[in-house]
């Protein structure tokens, strides 16, 4: 039988899996729990004020400048390499 977890350690990870930026495995494999359970913890607190508004909105805009940033990153390296040509080797 698994261990078992505080209401607030439940709301904690909740409030960690939904505003951090980290992929829900990653949270649960640092809180030491298993995908399902996590993911059953975010189901039941799901309409619960475990996670305000605000920073549930905050968590999507970090995610969104996240993707945006890491685009911006390809594109530069792409340009980089179109706008840089190798050198030929010398002789």
């Amino acid at each position: 039988m698994g261990l078992k977890r505080t209401d607030e350690f439940r709301q904690d990870a909740v409030r960690i899996a939904l505003t951090s930026g980290l992929t829900r495995k990653q949270v649960a494999d640092d809180l030491g729990v298993g995908m399902s359970t996590l993911n059953k913890w975010i189901t039941a607190h799901r309409d619960t004020d475990v996670v305000s508004k605000e920073d549930l909105s905050l968590a999507q805009e970090n995610d969104r400048l996240r993707r945006e940033n890491r685009l911006l990153k390809e594109e530069r390296e792409i340009l980089k390499k179109v706008t840089c040509p190798p050198k030929p080797p010398a002789f």
